[in-house]
């Protein structure tokens, strides 16, 4: 009898770093990868890069335009989205990294060089009209076919500012005679 339980405890012993490998390993992708379900997924990288657009391109305006409505306008989506973003890391599944400082480049590059009313006519379209158009979109889509539950609350609790930046972009594309495209 002493052998049978001296071979099982040998046994125990040489396979416990084995399960324990095994079970540190699991854990490690689960938090490393966090599955978060694609459309969850899509929904933090649009959110988060919209609003990291809104933000910059919002920057810019205080140096390439002398319209107080853009400038206006531009100051409300700074505080508004930085909100946003900051919600929706507080939102994010433990794990889960909000990417940020991931702006849309081809959008900050087609600003940076203009100046005055061309600056404003553009930031107004590819910003304030499009970029919003777009947010509305990915917020709606993350409400209605997301899965994770802390998500669908924040793009319900975000949605309704976003859509009330739209309309003042349309208002301001109106004032400063700017076509949808």
């Amino acid at each position: 009898m002493k052998l049978t339980t001296a071979a099982c405890a040998c046994a125990l012993v040489l396979t416990a770093p084995a399960l324990y490998a095994q079970t540190a390993t699991q854990a490690a992708s689960t938090t490393a990868a966090n599955p978060l379900p694609p459309v969850d997924r899509a929904f933090v990288q649009a959110a988060s890069m919209s609003s990291s657009t809104e933000i910059d391109a919002s920057k810019l305006a205080s140096s390439n335009t002398d319209n107080k409505d853009v400038k206006s306008f531009a100051h409300e989506m700074i505080l508004d989205h930085t909100k946003m973003t900051l919600e929706l890391k507080m939102a994010a599944p433990h794990g889960v990294t909000v990417p940020k400082d991931n702006s849309d480049m081809e959008v900050l590059d087609a600003l940076r060089p203009l100046k005055g009313a061309q600056f404003d006519k553009m930031y107004v379209q590819k910003v304030g009209l499009e970029g919003h158009k777009q947010a509305i979109a990915a917020f709606e889509k993350e409400i209605s076919d997301g899965q994770n539950a802390s998500l669908k609350k924040a793009a319900q609790k975000a949605l309704p500012t976003i859509k009330d930046h739209y309309q003042k972009a349309q208002q301001l594309a109106a004032k400063l005679e700017v076509t949808a495209q």
